[in-house]
């Protein structure tokens, strides 16, 4: 059987995009995970040793985005997938990316990928 453990409304400002000015600029990406993880080994020794710390994972996952600038949401929802799966307590990612400041030319509520990865 497999938990599940959600963080959601992760913001980060990166400066990914197609775009000149959205390198230049920068923009806000918001991060939302879902972890597909055992937790019974912490909820019987109640030690974070046992889990997923997810302060700790916060902090890379948001180091990844704010990092190495690259064109594309899938590239970096990939890498944020492969923070994730980096801990092999980790069986499954569903990573969802959300670009509420896309340069789309219409009035929208946001721009969101959601990628699901598994542990090879």
């Amino acid at each position: 059987m497999t938990d599940e453990l959600s963080i959601t409304g992760v913001e980060c400002f990166a400066f990914h995009g197609v775009f000149d000015f959205e390198r230049r600029e920068g923009q806000t990406f918001v991060i939302d995970l879902t972890l597909g993880l055992d937790t019974a080994p912490a909820a019987a020794s109640d030690d974070l040793q046992d889990t997923v710390d997810y302060g700790s994972l916060v902090a890379r996952v948001k180091a990844a985005v704010e990092s190495d600038p690259v064109n594309l949401i899938e590239t970096v929802a990939q890498r944020i997938a492969d923070v994730c799966l980096a801990d092999g307590r980790v069986e499954w990612a569903r990573v969802t990316i959300h670009k509420p400041d896309a340069p789309i030319e219409a009035t929208f509520a946001d721009v969101a990928l959601t990628i699901t990865r598994h542990t090879p």
